[in-house]
């Protein structure tokens, strides 16, 4: 093919395509006067005209868009880590919602109601138990032991409970009478509270009390108590008439003389042992009445003296008893009832 024949095609295509580009409009500041434009045109795929590549761009962006929505969006759902990561919003489930419903009845079920409660909490009603026998504490069953011709009386404050109780003077194990009768000679053994009664047959030794209201301590006692007392015991003397009155206690002596003289016993006035004998009691129109001796307290609460002391006041006592039996020939009665 001649040279000028080859030429000659090729020059009109590019006038074409020069023409075609020329077409474009150009913002010849910013382009370079339209080369800029040119030169990226010229760059573009097989001759492609301005319309056909915006719609193409477009068109790719709008379908890479739709892809890549239709492929994020179906992990997000299907993925089982997202799952994981996002915590449930699902609703209770029925079987959830039973077991709360139950264990709420139950314990709507299991709490009382406040009437029911209170009712609950009340004491029961128990019928009360019937007492055991013995006595109240206004009675004892001791009694007296006031025979006639007795060589000594013995008055005690007033029965101890367990004396109460059981009927048998000093009888609480605590207490040194029945010691101090055996160490004083008063009698020849130590006997036991269940010999009360046998003394003044044994002994010629009687026994009572100013009080007769049983009580766990003397101290229990009140002064009107003990002064309402005195003159039991005179009229109790005085039908009587013992050779000697034994006080077994200071407080014994101290309602006396208030009752006697109307005002408390001094401390220099009071002494244990023998009184004098002005103070005898049961006193009457042809009797001089019986001489006292005040002797300590045998009660094992008593602290005041030691036992050697108690001791000592009632050997004094016990010696004057033991002449007196023997001058009255009762020593070997005694000793043969034994």
């Amino acid at each position: 093919m001649p040279p000028s024949t080859a030429i000659q095609p090729k020059l009109e295509e590019d006038e074409t395509a020069l023409e075609t580009v020329e077409d474009v409009p150009v913002n010849k500041i910013t382009s370079f006067n339209g080369r800029l434009q040119q030169f990226l045109h010229n760059g573009t795929e097989a001759h492609e005209t301005p319309s056909s590549s915006r719609t193409t761009l477009s068109q790719r962006r709008i379908n890479t868009t739709k892809a890549e929505y239709e492929r994020q969006a179906e992990p997000i759902i299907s993925s089982p880590r997202r799952k994981r990561t996002v915590p449930p919003t699902a609703p209770t489930t029925t079987a959830t919602h039973r077991r709360t419903t139950r264990s709420k009845s139950t314990l709507i079920a299991t709490s009382p109601s406040p009437s029911k409660r209170r009712r609950s909490t009340a004491t029961p009603q128990i019928p009360p138990t019937p007492p055991i026998a013995s006595p109240s504490a206004t009675e004892s069953l001791l009694r007296d032991t006031i025979p006639p011709n007795l060589i000594l009386l013995l008055v005690g404050v007033n029965p101890g409970i367990m004396t109460g109780v059981t009927g048998y003077a000093y009888a609480h194990p605590s207490n040194l009478f029945w010691k101090l009768l055996y160490s004083s000679g008063i009698t020849s053994i130590r006997h036991i509270p269940a010999d009360t009664y046998k003394l003044p047959a044994l002994y010629r030794v009687g026994n009572t009390n100013i009080v007769e209201r049983p009580t766990r301590d003397a101290s229990m006692l009140s002064r009107a108590e003990m002064d309402a007392g005195v003159p039991v015991l005179e009229a109790k003397v005085a039908a009587q008439r013992p050779e000697v009155v034994c006080l077994v206690g200071k407080s014994i002596w101290e309602a006396v003389w208030r009752v006697r003289h109307g005002r408390g016993i001094r401390k220099e006035e009071f002494r244990y042992g023998w009184q004098s004998e002005t103070e005898n009691m049961g006193r009457g129109d042809d009797w001089a009445g019986a001489p006292v001796f005040v002797a300590t307290t045998t009660s094992g609460l008593a602290a005041g003296m030691k036992p050697a002391e108690k001791e000592a006041v009632w050997a004094e006592l016990g010696s004057w008893v033991v002449k007196r039996r023997q001058e009255r020939g009762l020593n070997s009665v005694v000793v043969k009832e034994i």
